[in-house]
């Protein structure tokens, strides 16, 4: 009998050259500090092809600081980076972007007075023609892409000519994470995704973030409710203090396993090692 791969978790057979889990980011010895204030020091990370990662910790754990170093909004003192095994410079989101990397975060920067197609294509609009040094935007194509890429991702709003302000918190959420991954980002990175959400609508988007690996999409998933990131993810990583804690695998992990790292800090790394679980 062959098991079924957890939701989120790397695709089955999917390896490296080295046999190891194909890795499309890496992040070694990533340090930063504020001042005085040392936020992350010599943090590693791994994330597998098609897995969803999660991130749990205190606040001011350093865990959105780590992820934003990711997406180009914040620089790192010192730590190299790597996607798909080659090192990488982020100098800004514009360079994020380039390399495939998008960052959803919790205030969503949408426009409210923009339609559902146009938020998608904000910035990467279809345009075609000019007129001196006006162009003119292709919309019907936007609306027929737009309807398209929802259609694809499972992701249900009536039309894409709807106001953004007219929409749910959930079609809020899924209207950013089509556009996130629009233009074939392959990683994700999503800070508490159903903060602001109720259960049915936390449960909707939740199963958009895991139905994304089936798209080839790796995402790493920063929320303070545990029991949500061990239910949808393939693993989970504790950081407290800027530091690696401890890497566990869901499927074998707890609730309360996970709050004890996060309150102790206890270093596991006989056990296992904070990348590759």
């Amino acid at each position: 009998m062959t098991a079924e791969p957890r939701p989120g978790s790397a695709p089955t057979g999917v390896v490296g050259s080295s046999g190891e889990p194909d890795v499309v980011l890496s992040l070694r010895g990533i340090s930063r500090s504020f001042g005085h204030v040392r936020a992350l020091d010599k943090v590693d990370l791994d994330l597998r092809r098609g897995e969803v990662l999660g991130i749990v910790g205190d606040n001011g754990a350093g865990k959105s600081t780590l992820m934003k170093i990711v997406a180009g909004t914040v620089r790192a003192d010192e730590g190299e980076i790597f996607v798909d095994g080659a090192r990488v410079s982020i100098e800004n989101a514009q360079d994020a972007r380039r390399l495939g990397i998008e960052m959803i975060y919790q205030d969503l920067a949408l426009f409210n007075n923009l339609d559902v197609a146009a938020n998608i294509f904000i910035g990467r609009e279809h345009t075609s023609g000019s007129f001196g040094l006006l162009s003119f935007m292709r919309e019907r194509l936007m609306h027929q892409e737009a309807a398209a890429l929802l259609t694809r991702l499972g992701i249900k709003i009536g039309t894409t000519r709807q106001l953004v302000e007219g929409l749910s918190g959930g079609q809020r959420q899924m209207v950013a994470i089509a556009r996130a991954i629009a233009f074939q980002s392959k990683l994700l990175i999503m800070d508490e995704p159903s903060a602001s959400l109720g259960a049915s609508e936390s449960s909707t988007v939740l199963e958009i973030i895991r139905g994304l690996h089936e798209h080839g999409v790796s995402v790493i998933l920063i929320s303070h409710r545990i029991p949500e990131v061990i239910a949808n993810s393939s693993r989970v990583m504790v950081i407290k203090g800027g530091q690696n804690v401890v890497v566990l695998d869901s499927a074998k992990s707890s609730v309360d396993e996970c709050v004890n790292f996060i309150v102790t800090g206890r270093t596991a790394l006989s056990a296992t090692q904070p990348g590759l679980a």
